[in-house]
């Protein structure tokens, strides 16, 4: 994901345009900016669309807005492991749906 467009882009290359774009990529936040022909094309998201995130290896999802899920904090310590476990879970489902990997409840 990236604001401003790369100085040497090569045909075939794409990127997610960031919320706060400039240059030639001005007004398209959140488009796929696609290197063509040594041009610019944007393709606007829509939802159910999924790109892959070189630079993490993740998947972003588009529902309403790019998604990537985030990551769950860790159970440590504690008296009580089945309540840490449950948490732990319940915080993983959460990502899952915020990504759109799991349906809404």
């Amino acid at each position: 994901m990236l604001d401003t467009p790369p100085p040497a882009p090569l045909d075939g290359q794409a990127w997610l345009v960031g919320t706060s774009p400039t240059g030639a990529w001005s007004g398209r936040a959140g488009n796929l900016a696609l290197r063509q022909g040594g041009n610019w094309l944007f393709v606007p998201p829509r939802d159910g669309m999924r790109v892959l995130d070189r630079s993490t290896g993740q998947d972003r999802r588009y529902h309403d807005q790019w998604r990537t899920p985030s990551v769950p904090a860790a159970p440590s310590g504690g008296t009580t492991i089945d309540a840490e476990a449950r948490a732990a879970i319940a915080d993983i489902l959460a990502s899952l749906r915020e990504c759109g990997i799991l349906p809404q409840p």
